[in-house]
């Protein structure tokens, strides 16, 4: 969500009515989430100035660990050297510790492919944008679960009830530092995170949604504390339990 929301944020400055802007103090402290979306804190060190050039020698984008060399136009400036400055400084503050972490197995290698190209700078901001949305549409759809086993047949389901909540097993990347609560796109999603954890019994899935509308579920070691609740399943292993117990 915020590196998707950067790059928009990135993708307006190279577009703007006044030009390609440039933010020459490029800091995560300078940036804010306001309802979900990333905004700039400071403008005073935002410029429209693109470096002026007489040759391609004279287009080079320094950092203090990378250099790359850029094209001098017709008009005498280094051509996108605003939006690119921006780009590998959103790689490096942001991309870099956010991108590799969290997302499920089948989209990152996506994301990879978006750190380095970023990190390259092979794409530019048009390139980066589509490549982020891509990723979101798979996300959002569930596409990126084709091609699965199917599992739910391996649980039995209870209308009606849901677990007791309290502390439990951790799991990464939770929503709760109290036990293992995931976003998931469907029970049949939910059923292949719980088989594949040692510790999973059963899981409800919640009422709660997260940015892009996914449902939370919570994964629990136990399934014997259950109270009723008209709005819930529960899916427990049916290793766990055999039928007639239940």
């Amino acid at each position: 969500q915020i590196c998707l929301s950067l790059v928009k944020l990135l993708f307006y400055l190279a577009h703007s009515p006044l030009g390609s802007i440039v933010l020459l103090d490029f800091q995560p402290r300078q940036f804010v989430m306001v309802d979900g979306n990333l905004k700039v804190t400071d403008m005073d060190d935002a410029s429209t100035e693109e470096l002026s050039c007489k040759e391609d020698n004279d287009c080079t984008l320094d950092f203090p660990t990378k250099s790359f060399p850029l094209k001098c136009s017709a008009v005498g400036k280094c051509e996108g050297i605003n939006e690119k400055k921006n780009l590998f400084n959103a790689y490096r503050y942001f991309f870099t510790y956010l991108l590799p972490h969290s997302a499920p197995p089948a989209l990152r290698p996506l994301l990879s492919d978006i750190l380095n190209a970023t990190g390259d700078l092979r794409y530019g901001i048009n390139e980066t944008l589509k490549a982020f949305e891509k990723v979101l549409h798979l996300y959002k759809s569930g596409l990126y679960l084709q091609k699965r086993p199917l599992l739910l047949k391996d649980y039995i389901s209870l209308k009606g009830f849901r677990t007791v909540k309290g502390e439990d097993y951790k799991c990464w990347p939770s929503y709760s530092h109290l036990g293992c609560l995931l976003s998931i796109h469907s029970a049949e999603e939910a059923a292949a995170i719980c088989s594949s954890q040692s510790r999973c019994q059963s899981f409800i899935i919640t009422q709660q949604r997260t940015w892009t509308g996914r449902p939370l579920a919570s994964f629990q070691s136990s399934w014997t504390d259950l109270i009723p609740d008209t709005n819930a399943i529960v899916y427990i292993k049916r290793s766990a339990s055999s039928g007639e117990r239940l």
